[in-house]
């Protein structure tokens, strides 16, 4: 394996609260923080002015393969995690059939190595396809590589099956990843509850939907001790939730999307369905309580929720038109230009919740810089300036809101186990 000198970048790893310009080794995949002067390597990687982090995980992808390769495979959709900076993504059990068995958690990881683009870590299904009425196999596939247990986007309504589900995976000190929403409160709705959805006269997706299922989750985590984290909180009230029961001990973590931060319910009034997502987006002070968690701690990862859908599935009418938008090549600039730019988030709370962050959520050896550490890498150029243009994308799905948007920060050199696999300038010239 060829060896590796990054020099000269900004080393940012929040694991060992680092933050220095310095260079790193990597020698037979692996990590030499103190390199020394006049070390030669076979490849030299002149990092100037870079952020060099560690290699950042995604833990809420949807990759869609097996069942809807139209919109996205798993070789297309690491491809996308690759030029987003990602060497790690943990991949919804979304597919058709869903991934509730060991068999096709093996295939996830199969399918990934053969790509040979970043890791992909299975997120098992807690119940049996993801209908929420009976618990899958979870030991099975816990042997055959998941990490964490979700019903994707199938909120699990059945407070029983919830409560079972959460002593169970909390034995073995795994995390359930919830969408928390009361079904009846949504169905059929298609945006935030309040003065743009009574304008527009679209059916409501009221915030109550969210707070109730919160208080429902953290209830039963209290009570079982186990391990709960809520995938893409969207509201005030959510936010002081989770704050309030960590203050108590409760066990949950939770993450919010990008597009979460930027994009209000008004932005609707276009009807363009690349404003369609769920939970949908809220209001100017839903985006300010998010913030705020993540500033103190309360929220404590930032995910794409990449839902990649194929040409047309998203160019019939809104209320035809799945949820969501893709978000692995958005992320970086987007989460630059919002917070760091503006100064709400230092580089080391950005990078924390990117790196350090989702890898202890899922358990995994990764995101750390440390010595003699598998050297997942990730170098960013913070200068960067760039017109968002999904027709540039990787990844099969082209819906994004953040579209002919200019945000700063990119992707330069991603590295996967001391390996170079990607490149934004062989990208350009290629």
């Amino acid at each position: 394996m060829a060896s590796i000198l990054i020099n000269n970048g900004r080393v940012i790893d929040p694991a060992n609260n680092r933050d220095e310009v310095t260079s790193l080794l990597i020698i037979e995949g692996r990590i030499q923080t103190n390199p020394g002067n006049n070390v030669h390597a076979d490849l030299v990687i002149d990092a100037t002015d870079k952020i060099v982090t560690p290699g950042l995980i995604d833990m809420r992808v949807s990759l869609r393969e097996p069942g809807s390769e139209e919109d996205e495979t798993i070789e297309s959709g690491t491809a996308a995690a690759l030029a987003g900076g990602f060497t790690t993504i943990a991949c919804m059990p979304d597919t058709e059939p869903p991934m509730d068995n060991r068999a096709a958690a093996e295939f996830v990881i199969l399918q990934a190595d053969r790509a040979r683009n970043c890791r992909v870590i299975p997120i098992g299904a807690v119940t049996k396809q993801c209908h929420g009425e009976e618990l899958a196999e979870i030991g099975q596939l816990l042997e055959g590589g998941a990490r964490a247990f979700s019903d994707a986007k199938q909120t699990i309504a059945n407070s029983e099956v919830m409560r079972r589900a959460l002593e169970y995976t909390g034995m073995m000190n795994r995390p359930i990843f919830h969408h928390a929403q009361v079904p009846e409160l949504v169905a059929d709705g298609l945006m935030h509850e309040g003065f743009y959805s009574t304008l527009l006269g679209l059916p409501p997706m009221p915030a109550a939907a969210e707070t109730i299922m919160i208080n429902r989750d953290i209830t039963l985590a209290e009570i079982t001790g186990g391990q709960l984290h809520l995938m893409g909180i969207t509201t005030e009230f959510g936010v002081e939730q989770i704050r309030r029961a960590r203050e108590r001990g409760v066990r949950v973590t939770a993450d919010v999307t990008p597009h979460h931060l930027y994009f209000k319910d008004e932005d609707l009034q276009s009807f363009h369905s690349k404003y369609k997502v769920n939970p949908p987006f809220r209001t100017a002070e839903d985006i300010q309580a998010l913030i705020e968690g993540l500033q103190d701690g309360t929220i404590d990862v930032i995910t794409s929720d990449h839902q990649p859908y194929a040409e047309e599935k998203i160019t019939c009418e809104l209320d035809q038109t799945p949820f969501g938008v893709v978000g692995l090549e958005t992320l970086v600039p987007a989460c630059i230009t919002r917070l760091i730019e503006t100064n709400l988030l230092s580089w080391l709370e950005l990078i924390a919740k990117l790196t350090i962050n989702p890898a202890r959520i899922l358990g995994i050896d990764a995101g750390t810089l440390s010595d003699n550490a598998v050297a997942d890498i990730t170098i960013l150029d913070p200068a960067m300036t760039q017109t968002i243009d999904p027709d540039n994308f990787l990844s099969k799905g082209r819906r994004t809101p953040f579209a002919n948007m200019e945000l700063k920060g990119g992707v330069e050199h991603v590295i996967v186990g001391g390996e170079l696999r990607f490149s934004a300038a062989s990208l350009t010239t290629g």
